[in-house]
């Protein structure tokens, strides 16, 4: 080591201070890569891997990515969980004397990434701090793209509540203490089902003075009480851990954090990780894509900022009827004109990431082009604001309030920044004319240079009478005079011989030279004036954080509502009733997502569910006749009621949902050794240990994967359990194939059955997709087996193994209550003919929208016969 070269000793001295990083040491038009360093990245960028003398007998193994188009290469690193310290020149390599000054100026981690290119635009990048103490965790979430930072604190029930809330925000970066490692199965997780990055911080960073300290450096020196903190210290360790990483990696910027909003379970709607997937909210379950989501079918927003809202929102539905109904207030109202709604689309439509773009400002990493978005994003802001000047709903009147013209900020990017500024400020030419007198003054004499060197060029051609005698420039040799060979016996003597060509000789001259300096001169100092105007501009404009941030905000929600309203014309879709009835009542209510997805008419259905006589409603059926998709529709309808959209329904009342628990399909987990059945059972436990009477419940096909006796058993325990108000009384849907449970609709209190019509015609069975009072004959699993394409060898035989079953099994009353009823009754005389009664109790069951004119025909005459004793 000490026979290495300067430089060399200046990579080891700041990779000593990184040593978990990958370097990218600048050198150049290069960042390069040294040592482990550039084997790790060699294979994990696909790179050459080189060498480089440094002052060892062994050359040092080497790789580089270019300066100019680093971001690719950075964001493949980090998307695969390496850090990476940007090592920059702190200082002009021509200007410098002697070994050029170099600095870490941030290190790039997968929760801290600023670069547009490795964000997506329409989700926030969180990283997460966790600090658990005892039965009490603080939890962070921050994203210093956009100056996000919401927090809260946990207790009971850790491990799954951390889950849950993971999952809420899907951090790309979790920094832990050593007791969150003590939930055994949470790092893999985090790791496994989330892709996050994990970060183990040493206990020194949660000592109690140190965490405050930051707590209050980063907001302005407040104090806990200010901050409502006062009385949380595992959050506010959470908190001040986080400051002191972003500290260390970023360096500058942390300030773009200037407040925190606390919040709690008993503000949004419970949504855990497995009711989130199986309801496909964001994405779908197979595919992992947007289309076939909820949030596919709600998000017509235009901005960035108004496409992460969105998500935000639909992930946190509220508790609140009050704050629903501003939403929904402020929906209703731009339903109701669509002239309004036009204006404001063609406006947001031309609105940049205000949030990201001022994060990089604040950072110090915002370029020309940006500082012109948002020059441009501030023009749009006066129209807007004229659009939605006469609205009356209060969530508008408060959105149009915070709508700052940013008219100022404007002015000052247009007087100072070109309307086509380079990307790079090595260059020069960001600053616009009249700016600055001394920047116009350089540029004068670097123009009137070149117009001299244009004279000079035209009076030797005179004077020496060499017709393609030229003035040129190359970074070697600077200005020279050349001459091909053709004309060389012409040049004057006074002409000094710079360099030979084999077509030509170049030429300088003491009055070249003068110039020369001149020239360049003027231009190395415009560059630097340059950069020095530019970094006032861009911090001038840094110091209105706060007003761009609240205008963003504004014009975020703003974009959300107008997709909701733009969503609901649309789709026809109704304002929901939202309160604290407990009652859910949607008339013709249609599943959002899959009647976007349809190229036919979506058969709407009826729902009724309270806390009361219709708790529980028994959904029988076959497969594939449309069970899941009615019990989902009712989850996601509740949903979209509670985020402050307008509902795909006829009509809807909504009794506020404090949680939606689902247990709707199979999966294995095999990583963690759990069958189906087991996560099944897993999830059902989950269910009734975490939902209230508040909640509503879905449950699909308990009891699958065991024996049909130990099945059985287990869904009538669960039915009983989520019945019966003593012990949980939530709304639930609960579709089954086991028939014997529709006994349960006289047996227990508040159970209704239900099933899903469907004719059958011989062999075949058409589904007709309408909810019907009253349990399912059979199962139609032959049938549906016949569609799916078994083969018919094994239709048949199936068939007939059926029969022998069915034969062989014991009668079953359909009600055992019935049957006591029916014994404890004398037989009396009536007045009524028996037939008339037979009649109206047929009547009652028939669903006329599902019968054909000919069917209809065919069950008036069966009534009719009945009513006339059969003849």
């Amino acid at each position: 080591m000490a026979n290495l070269s300067p430089m060399m000793k200046q990579y080891f001295d700041i990779k000593k201070q990184y040593p978990d990083t990958i370097l990218f040491f600048r050198l150049g038009d290069f960042y390069e890569m040294f040592y482990d360093d550039a084997k790790l990245a060699s294979r994990e960028l696909d790179l050459t891997l080189t060498g480089r003398d440094c002052g060892q007998e062994e050359r040092a193994p080497m790789c580089g990515v270019p300066f100019h188009s680093y971001e690719t290469y950075l964001a493949k690193l980090v998307a695969k969980g390496y850090k990476v310290a940007i090592c920059e020149q702190m200082e002009d390599p021509a200007l410098a004397k002697g070994l050029v000054k170099r600095d870490i100026i941030r290190v790039v981690t997968p929760g801290t990434v600023l670069e547009s290119s490795m964000l997506d635009e329409s989700r926030n990048n969180y990283i997460c701090s966790v600090y658990v103490r005892g039965n009490t965790a603080g939890v962070c979430f921050a994203d210093i793209s956009t100056g996000e930072l919401y927090a809260t604190v946990l207790t009971a029930e850790l491990a799954e509540q951390l889950k849950n809330e993971l999952s809420r925000y899907s951090p790309s970066e979790i920094l832990v203490n050593s007791a969150v490692l003590d939930f055994t199965q949470l790092p893999d997780f985090i790791r496994n089902r989330l892709s996050a990055s994990l970060e183990l911080l040493e206990d020194g960073e949660y000592e109690q003075q140190k965490t405050t300290e930051e707590v209050q450096k980063q907001f302005g020196g407040k104090t806990l009480e200010d901050l409502e903190l006062a009385d949380k210290p595992e959050l506010t360790a959470a908190l001040g851990a986080l400051f002191s990483y972003l500290h260390r990696t970023q360096r500058t910027g942390i300030e773009r954090i200037a407040s925190v909003q606390l919040y709690s379970g008993a503000q949004y709607m419970k949504l855990d990780l497995s009711a989130r997937r199986n309801l496909e909210l964001i994405e779908t379950m197979r595919s992992k894509e947007k289309r076939g989501s909820l949030l596919w079918v709600l998000d017509k927003t235009h901005t960035p900022m108004g496409k992460r809202l969105i998500r935000t929102w639909m992930e946190q539905p509220l508790l609140s009827p009050a704050a629903i109904s501003r939403r929904l207030n402020a929906v209703e109202e731009l339903t109701g004109d669509a002239v309004l709604r036009d204006e404001i689309a063609e406006e947001l439509s031309g609105i940049h990431d205000l949030e990201r773009v001022m994060s990089r400002v604040v950072y110090g990493s915002a370029n020309g082009r940006e500082l012109r978005s948002l020059e441009s994003t501030a023009r749009r802001l006066p129209p807007l604001r004229s659009a939605i000047k006469g609205v009356q709903s209060q969530l508008l009147c408060s959105i149009l309030e915070n709508i700052d013209p940013l008219s100022d900020i404007a002015d000052l990017v247009d007087r100072a920044i070109v309307e086509e500024p380079p990307f790079s400020l090595r260059e020069g030419g960001i600053i616009r004319s009249g700016f600055s007198e001394e920047l116009d003054l350089l540029k004068g004499d670097m123009s009137s240079g070149r117009g001299i060197l244009a004279d000079i060029e035209a009076k030797e051609r005179e004077r020496t009478g060499i017709p393609k005698l030229k003035v040129g420039y190359n970074r070697v040799f600077g200005y020279y005079i050349e001459v091909s060979n053709a004309y060389k016996e012409q040049v004057p003597p006074e002409y000094i011989r710079k360099q030979t060509l084999t077509n030509c000789e170049r030429f300088i001259t003491p009055e070249l030279k003068d110039l020369e300096g001149r020239i360049l001169g003027a231009h190395d100092k415009s560059v630097q004036l340059e950069h020095s105007l530019f970094e006032q501009v861009r911090k001038e404009i840094a110091g209105q954080m706060e007003r761009v941030q609240h205008t963003a905000v504004a014009i975020a929600q703003l974009d959300v509502l107008l997709s909701f309203a733009q969503v609901s014309v649309d789709n026809q879709y109704t304002r929901p009733i939202v309160d604290m009835s407990g009652k859910l009542e949607l008339r013709e209510s249609r599943h959002p997502v899959v009647e976007a997805l349809l190229n036919a008419p979506f058969v709407p259905n009826d729902v009724t569910l309270d806390k009361d006589e219709n708790r529980v409603a028994i959904i029988t059926g076959p497969n594939m006749a449309g069970k899941s998709t009615y019990m989902r529709q009712v989850a996601l309808i509740t949903i979209m009621a509670q985020i402050g959209c307008f509902v795909p329904a006829a009509s809807a009342r909504v009794g506020i949902a404090d949680a939606i628990f689902t247990r709707v399909g199979a999966s294995d987990d095999l990583a963690a050794g759990q069958s189906t059945f087991m996560v099944e059972m897993a999830e059902v436990a989950d269910i009734l240990k975490n939902a209230t009477s508040n909640s509503l419940v879905i449950l699909d096909e308990i009891g699958r994967g065991t024996s049909t006796y130990d099945g059985m058993s287990i869904a009538r325990a669960v039915v009983e359990f989520v019945a019966n108000k003593r012990t949980l009384g939530a709304k639930t849907l609960f579709a089954t194939h086991y028939h014997e449970l529709t006994v349960l609709e006289d047996l227990l209190d508040g159970v209704k059955n239900y099933n899903i019509a469907c004719k059958k015609h011989g062999d075949d069975i058409t589904f007709l997709r309408r909810i019907v009072r009253g349990g399912a004959d059979e199962s139609y699993g032959i049938e549906v087996a016949k569609l799916a394409g078994v083969p018919n060898k094994v239709v048949k035989r199936a068939k007939q193994i059926l029969a022998e079953l069915t034969s062989a099994a014991p009668a079953v009353p359909q009600s055992r209550k019935l049957a006591k009823q029916e014994e404890a009754v004398p037989l009396q005389m009536t007045l009524t003919p028996p037939g008339e009664a037979e009649a109206l109790e047929r009547l009652r069951q028939i669903d006329v929208n599902t019968l054909t004119p000919i069917e209809c025909m065919n069950e008036l005459f069966e009534l009719a016969k009945m009513v006339k004793g059969g003849s």
